[in-house]
C-alpha cells in the first residue's frame, strides 16, 4: 500500500463529502429506528423552529429535487406530520409547516441530534467545531 497521498486525500469536495458521510451515518440508525426515512427527518428538522418554508426552499435545504420533495411532503401531510397552505403572495406556491404531531415526532430526534453533535465536539473540540461551522457557512454563502 502506498503512503503517497492521492488526489482525493487533499481534495476539498471529497473531504467535505467524506466527513459528512461519516458523521451523518452515525445518526442515520437513530433516525431509522424512530420510524422516519432520512428525507422525512431532513424535512422535519428543516422545518423545526420555522413558521413555514416553501417546497422550493425545503428542496434546497434537504438537497433534493423539488418534485421529490413535493411528493414527500404529500405523504408527510397524509401522515399528519406537516401541513401545506397556499402562500399568501402566490397561490401557486405551497408553504409547509410542522403540525403538532410532527413537532412531537421530531422533538426527541432533535435532542438526539444535538447530543450527537456534542459528541463530535468532544472529539475535535468546540472551538474547532465553531471555526469549521463559520468557514462552511462562508463557503456556502459565496457559492449559493
Amino acid at each position: 500500500m502506498s503512503s503517497t497521498p492521492g488526489f482525493v486525500d487533499d481534495y476539498l469536495a471529497y473531504l467535505l463529502a467524506r466527513a459528512s458521510h461519516l458523521i451523518s451515518s452515525e445518526f442515520h440508525a437513530v433516525v431509522e429506528a424512530s420510524g422516519l426515512s432520512l428525507m422525512e427527518w431532513r424535512v422535519m428538522a428543516s422545518l423545526s423552529g420555522k413558521e413555514a418554508l416553501s417546497v422550493g426552499e425545503l428542496a434546497d435545504i434537504v438537497l433534493a429535487k423539488q418534485p421529490t420533495v413535493t411528493k414527500l411532503v404529500g405523504r408527510m401531510a397524509e401522515a399528519g406530520w406537516v401541513k401545506r397552505i397556499d402562500a399568501p403572495h402566490d397561490k401557486r406556491q405551497s408553504l409547509v409547516s410542522l403540525t403538532a404531531a410532527g413537532q412531537r415526532k421530531v422533538k426527541p430526534l432533535l435532542a438526539q441530534a444535538r447530543a450527537h453533535e456534542t459528541q463530535i465536539m468532544k472529539d475535535i473540540g468546540p472551538d474547532q467545531v465553531h471555526q469549521l461551522k463559520q468557514t462552511l457557512e462562508q463557503l456556502i454563502a459565496v457559492r449559493a
